[in-house]
């Protein structure tokens, strides 16, 4: 399999990308609940808009899941080995 790699946080996702990227998925999906401005607001308890989460994640991108694997339409977000495996095959 071939990967197409990018550093978010020397070449980072505008807000139009990340919104496309979200598409119809559920945009809490990809904040990153260890981040430490996701604990400060207390996302989980209460989670932003989808625009104001996609500002925050365009303008922080440790804010981000990852990581984000996209095959063709699918993507995965987030680090569980087995799920990526199953993904990639």
């Amino acid at each position: 399999m071939e990967l197409e790699s990018r550093d978010m946080g020397k070449d980072r996702l505008s807000a139009a990308e990340l919104d496309a990227l979200i598409g119809d998925r559920d945009y809490k999906l990809f904040l990153n609940t260890r981040n430490e401005l996701y604990r400060e607001r207390n996302m989980k308890e209460h989670p932003p808009s989808r625009a104001e989460a996609v500002k925050m994640m365009a303008a922080e991108p440790n804010l981000i899941r990852r990581p984000i694997v996209i095959r063709g339409k699918n993507i995965h977000v987030g680090w569980d080995e087995e799920a990526l495996k199953k993904f990639v095959k």
